[in-house]
């Protein structure tokens, strides 16, 4: 048996691993005859229920979460983390099952949704140089799942690429990085989001935002209107720009003078820390998101061609050449 190519499939827990995994499959399944290719997937996540693809081999036949729960007493996350390491003390059972594979397969590995096996608990880490080892280096990329859901604001933005970034570091394998449910959610927003052109300017625009909003509390505890602030909102309808809500002291209390005061210094000090942080990634510029709408034939079929150029799925095909028709060609295959 050769060496199949493996797509590592990470990622939180609900960014839709396993929904990807699926898409993946049934997607290639129909592809025409030139790419059309067997997709097989499997499971490493021990504590599973149920998949909505067809399963290759599952870890849950070594060992499962539900099982270490009851024996051993431990919760769910203490009896995930021994499930990997147990999963590491027995490589053997996983190589044997990644041989079965020749080496124009391809295979997709479903994985826990434990963030810290992918940033800071080795497990996974170990597993996937055990995996090196056995001769698999050239074969692997990652494709770290983030829910776009989770991504619809800058802050959240900034923190998933961390993530993102952490799972690189972490791993080191080629890393290609997907943004799911991209069908949930305001495709505008999206599009913003990843069209902006730094970490540190999407974080400005936020913090405009952000600011606006601060204003407007401030206005309405002077007992002003907020429409300057936040024009449109629900909250400032039927008011007029300057006009008095409520009566109140032109001249802030000193206690709240000095709560205000303790705000805004712990807003700098964030502020601060994001920027610096925001710098980070783009200084680097190694974080950046594939949009996947798995409603979306050709965005599905977008996510592919990019982690199949990653490990260079194909290239060993042969080259057509220039008198070979794609009838004839489409004839060669068909016989």
């Amino acid at each position: 048996m050769g060496r199949c190519k493996i797509q590592i499939v990470t990622g939180p827990a609900g960014s839709g691993k396993s929904t990807y995994c699926q898409a993946i499959q049934e997607h290639c399944a129909t592809l025409g005859p030139l790419r059309k290719r067997k997709v097989h997937i499997a499971n490493l996540d021990p504590a599973a229920e149920n998949f909505k693809y067809d399963v290759a081999f599952d870890v849950r036949d070594l060992i499962s979460v539900d099982d270490v729960m009851e024996e051993l007493g431990l919760g769910p996350n203490g009896g995930l983390i021994y499930c990997m390491e147990y999963l590491l003390e027995n490589l053997d059972w996983l190589l044997d099952n990644l041989n079965q594979f020749d080496d124009d397969e391809y295979l997709i590995v479903d994985c826990p949704g434990q963030i810290e096996l992918y940033t800071h608990v080795p497990v996974m880490r170990r597993i996937i140089d055990a995996m090196r080892t056995a001769g698999y280096a050239s074969d692997m990329v990652s494709v770290f799942i983030v829910d776009a859901t989770f991504v619809a604001d800058a802050p959240k933005f900034i923190s998933g690429s961390l993530l993102s970034l952490s799972a690189m570091i972490a791993l080191e394998l080629p890393h290609v990085n997907v943004l799911s449910k991209c069908d949930l959610v305001d495709k505008e927003r999206v599009d913003e989001i990843l069209e902006t052109e730094s970490a540190i300017q999407l974080w400005e625009i936020e913090d405009r935002a952000r600011r606006r909003e601060e204003l407007a509390v401030e206005a309405f505890e002077r007992g002003e209107s907020m429409e300057p602030y936040l024009a449109g909102s629900s909250a400032s309808k039927g008011f007029e720009p300057g006009e008095k809500l409520v009566k109140a002291n032109d001249t802030p209390s000193k206690e709240s003078q000095k709560r205000s005061a303790a705000i805004e210094h712990r807003r700098r000090k964030r502020d601060r820390l994001t920027e610096a942080i925001s710098s980070l990634l783009d200084d680097f510029s190694m974080v950046s998101f594939m949009p996947l709408d798995i409603t979306d034939e050709e965005s599905i079929d977008l996510v592919l061609m990019t982690v199949d150029h990653v490990i260079q799925y194909g290239e060993d095909s042969e080259v057509r050449g220039a008198d070979l028709d794609d009838a004839e060609l489409l004839g060669e295959i068909n016989s």
